[in-house]
């Protein structure tokens, strides 16, 4: 292929752009319907453990007598536990569901 010289090259030069905006995760599951399974056991699980920890923090934060070292630190591991699942297992709910496999780079950042 001949490329053309002198003043011709600057039409033909593409701009060098690697700037990464999504990610592609792998697939848990190719048939739609261990899609479908897989959303429904993570939808569940993330409602447990939404219930759980939020039952738990409650419960650590309300009451006077739960206000001792060991409770305050199950608290946090509470409210740690709930910033895990709301970033990672929702992705995983909604990509199960959507048949997607892209994430953004920011929501790669937050996992």
């Amino acid at each position: 292929v001949l490329m053309p010289t002198g003043a011709d090259t600057q039409q033909y030069q593409m701009p060098n752009s690697s700037s990464i905006s999504e990610f592609l995760l792998l697939a848990l599951a190719d048939t739609r319907q261990l899609q479908l399974l897989h959303f429904w056991l993570f939808l569940g699980i993330s409602l447990a453990a939404l219930l759980g920890n939020g039952l738990s923090s409650t419960a650590a934060a309300c009451d006077h007598g739960l206000h001792t070292p060991m409770y305050l630190f199950v608290l946090n591991l509470a409210l740690l536990d709930l910033g895990c699942i709301s970033t990672t297992l929702s992705k995983a709910v909604a990509n199960a569901l959507w048949d997607t496999r892209a994430i953004s780079y920011l929501g790669c950042a937050a996992q």
